[in-house]
């Protein structure tokens, strides 16, 4: 498991003066990219230089408690199942002071080649960084 905290921002919150729904895909992009810090050059480098990209394919929000303008939020960014070509992150957003969750993300990305629009293997180095922060096979499925 990877985390990182952050302010939520004035412009983040609807008229309910929560964090706007949407947003929370806006914050599992961001845990993604940080997720991707460990590597040379980041995910700038992986995308931009190496042209290695992690469209997403599908996603999931379940929503649990909101967040405020002013809270810190933490991210706590985990890999749920990893594939020969894709992986699915778990995002899960926490209130830091309180430590309630917020909401979680479930976010499926495929390894893409950037120049050819097309699925290709994970490069060792990224298999290497999923397989770090892969969850624990439960009990039950091993």
């Amino acid at each position: 498991m990877m985390a990182f905290e952050r302010p939520i921002r004035f412009e983040e919150v609807d008229a309910a003066h929560i964090v706007f729904f949407a947003r929370f895909l806006s914050y599992g992009h961001e845990a993604m990219e940080h997720f991707f810090s460990p590597l040379d050059g980041g995910y700038a480098r992986l995308t931009e230089t190496r042209r290695i990209g992690m469209p997403a394919v599908h996603v999931e929000m379940f929503f649990h408690s909101p967040l405020r303008y002013g809270d810190i939020m933490r991210v706590e960014t985990s890999v749920m199942l990893l594939g020969k070509r894709s992986a699915t992150f778990r995002y899960r957003m926490f209130q830091k002071e309180s430590g309630v969750l917020a909401a979680e993300v479930r976010h499926k990305v495929v390894c893409s080649d950037l120049a050819k629009i097309a699925s290709c293997d994970m490069p060792p180095d990224v298999r290497a960084l999923f397989e770090a922060h892969r969850e624990p096979v439960p009990v039950s499925e091993q």
